[in-house]
């Protein structure tokens, strides 16, 4: 076994081998760019070597300096996580040929399964399931249209050095098909320097099902169940769980069996999966090899009780599987949702900065411990105070849950997104919230359409679902109702102005707007009861316990014999006097008051917001990448002005209307925070 491995990555991946390597008493080397100097990955580590500045090709992809930087701690091996370098098998033949072993499959199966194309090809002679199409590179857009024709609409335009959704397109005729070829070949030229692109049947109404796998050098190689991940945005995961709601087990049987015989036929030796599209007929055909640990693999973790990083780490040692295909579990039901520094309410625009509050959700499971199930795990490479930098991907961390079945992982998965308490950044978790409360995902039934068929006009506050609107509400009267407590007794208050408590309040719910909605509640405490209290909100009645302290960010208790959790925070930043209240994924920000000075609020002037019609606004946290305009310039409408750059993103911002431009307010280069002007128009 080795004593000393190097984690060739960053975040929550970095964390995550850290864990398991120092479970196996394994010494740890991280290595780190200027971004990353304070990250909690450098922390955990025993050893942390600088390898560049913060952009990736200037960092963690350079294979040289982090060979070199293995070689000078005399680290035995370099785990890859998942991204950068881990499905590079030059980087994988370069360790072997320094004598450093790689914790990942070896070379010739990272490239056999590499080339989209060639792994059709070698996946079709293994015996897998594959997509009725054409496997060669295509050459003209007329070729396409005559295959597409013979193929039978629709049909999958896809590049083969593809990913992440781009060089791919759906034609449903002739000409969708000509117009398709040509931008992805265009799109894959420019993205990958490769234009080979190649057509396949589209299945409709597809789920994305994946295969987890494991091999050693002995021959050995089992499939360890499915992970269902078809809730999507944009091609990139959102939700994942394990096992999948639809497969049958004969269905699944025979998938993971296909994907054996096509890890075998590489001889693959490391954790890997084998995607599928799976109709809704249980029809199933091979989409690709992903050679790495994938993000999602907590949720396999969870249900088999398997450590996936340590049999990766054993593997590469060169020992022996510890278990048999029949010795695979499949336990309870076990789901992860990537928590992102996103704005949904923006069109999930980047959100970077500074984690001002970073407060996960209590963890009852733990990573690289497979003897403690049935609860919460979060993995993450962040920390409170911690900076998201705008130079790698969005995600901030990963919340997984094991329940008993997938209506109890389900509940806990909501009950821990309420409890998830992030500031500073704008995060997904409003939209995980509505996604997990929508009734077709509770009855399993979606496929890879599922968001954009439900959120095509994008994600509004009204999207979120309301299970009782009025609980938020009575929330907010009870914590101010404590707090008024609490303010009478305080000692030294002079005669006849000391705090009464009272028991009327008006909630007024506060609107960008100005169209405030005034809400009489009544507070009564149950006598010698702390922490408790019976809040009316019109016709409704809740019966609120709870032991949280007032400057508790999260607070947790019943409401009506029924558990909860929600967040309540003091101060907004449109209004210092205010509270907000999140439950999920509604947030509400309300004035607790007297009815008398809800009377004075209703008289209180509307102050609308300044025009800035004239001005072109940072939509995001980002780099100012390139200004295309100058003072005294005529723009018309629909005209390119700026581009802004962050976590792998390119924004191009457009001029809403014609005008001349009067100011550039800000210079390339510059780093820009949210509505931040760029440009000023006469």
């Amino acid at each position: 076994m080795f004593t000393k491995i190097l984690i060739a990555n960053r975040g929550e991946i970095a964390c995550r081998v850290i864990t398991t390597a120092r479970k196996m008493g394994i010494a740890t080397v991280a290595v780190y760019s200027d971004a990353d100097k304070d990250a909690r990955h450098v922390a955990l580590a025993d050893e942390a070597v600088r390898i560049g500045t913060p952009p990736s090709r200037e960092s963690y992809l350079l294979a040289d300096v982090i060979i070199a930087a293995a070689k000078s701690a005399g680290a035995q091996a370099i785990h890859p996580g998942y991204g950068f370098l881990s499905e590079n098998a030059e980087f994988s033949k370069r360790c072997e040929d320094e004598g450093i072993a790689f914790i990942g499959p070896k070379h010739h199966s990272i490239a056999a399964m590499g080339d989209k194309i060639e792994s059709k090809k070698l996946a079709g002679k293994a015996g897998v399931n594959c997509i009725p199409g054409v496997n060669d590179a295509i050459e003209a857009p007329e070729k396409a249209v005559e295959i597409a024709k013979g193929i039978g609409y629709p049909v999958m335009i896809k590049a083969s050095a593809g990913g992440g959704g781009k060089g791919l397109r759906v034609a449903y005729n002739d000409k969708e098909a000509f117009e398709g070829f040509t931008s992805c070949r265009n799109e894959a030229r420019n993205s990958f320097g490769d234009d080979r692109v190649f057509i396949e049947k589209f299945v409709e109404e597809p789920r994305h099902i994946e295969i987890q796998l494991i091999g050693d050098a002995h021959g050995n190689v089992l499939y360890l169940n499915e992970r269902e991940c078809s809730i999507q945005r944009r091609h990139q995961k959102v939700i994942e769980e394990a096992p999948s709601p639809f497969i049958s087990d004969a269905t699944r049987k025979a998938m993971g069996e296909q994907a054996v015989a096509l890890a075998k036929a590489v001889d693959y030796q490391s954790a890997g999966t084998v995607e599928f599209v799976v109709g809704k007929d249980q029809s199933f055909y091979f989409l690709e090899m992903n050679t790495r640990l994938q993000v999602e693999h907590p949720v396999t973790e969870a249900i088999t009780g398997l450590d996936l990083v340590e049999l990766m780490i054993r593997v590469a040692a060169g020992e022996k599987l510890p278990l048999t295909q029949a010795q695979v579990q499949r336990n309870g039901w076990a789901m992860e949702c990537r928590i992102n520094a996103e704005d949904p309410f923006r069109n999930f625009l980047p959100s970077t900065g500074r984690l001002v509050r970073f407060a996960p959700p209590a963890q009852t499971m733990f990573q690289g411990n497979t003897a403690d199930l049935l609860g919460v795990r979060v993995d993450t490479g962040v920390q409170d105070g911690g900076e998201i930098p705008m130079y790698y991907d969005s995600m901030i961390a990963k919340l997984i849950v094991h329940g008993a079945d997938r209506m109890d992982a389900i509940a806990k998965m909501r009950e821990a997104l309420n409890g998830f308490v992030i500031r500073g950044v704008s995060s997904n978790i409003p939209f995980q919230s509505a996604l997990l409360a929508h009734p077709k995902f509770v009855a399993g039934d979606f496929n890879t359409g599922f968001i954009a068929e439900n959120y095509a006009q994008g994600f509004r506050a009204e999207d979120v679902p309301h299970d009782d609107a009025a609980f938020p509400v009575a929330l907010a009267a009870f914590v101010r109702r404590k707090s008024r407590e609490r303010a009478t007794s305080l000692s030294g208050q002079l005669p006849g102005y000391s705090v009464d408590a009272g028991k009327d309040y008006v909630v007024v719910t506060l609107s960008d707007s100005g169209n405030n909605s005034y809400t009489p509640v009544r507070v009564d405490e149950f006598v010698g009861e702390t922490g408790s209290a019976r809040v009316r909100v019109g016709a409704q009645s809740y019966d609120i316990r709870s032991q949280s302290r007032l400057n508790d960010i999260a607070i947790t208790g019943t409401v009506n014999g029924t558990p909860f959790t929600a967040q309540v925070e003091r101060g907004t930043p449109k209004n210092p006097l205010a509270l907000r209240v999140q439950h999920n994924g509604q947030r509400i920000d309300v004035l607790v008051v007297s009815p008398r000075m809800a009377e004075l609020h209703r008289l209180m002037p509307f102050k609308a917001p300044p025009d800035l019609s004239r001005f072109v606004l940072s939509p995001m946290p980002g780099l100012l990448a390139e200004v295309a305009v100058v003072p005294g310039q005529k723009v018309q409408a629909g005209e390119r002005v700026a581009v802004i750059e962050a976590m792998k993103m390119e924004n191009v911002l457009f001029a809403a209307a014609d005008g001349v431009v009067s100011k550039v307010l800000a210079v390339k280069g510059e780093s820009l925070s949210v509505d931040q002007a760029i440009v000023e128009f006469v």
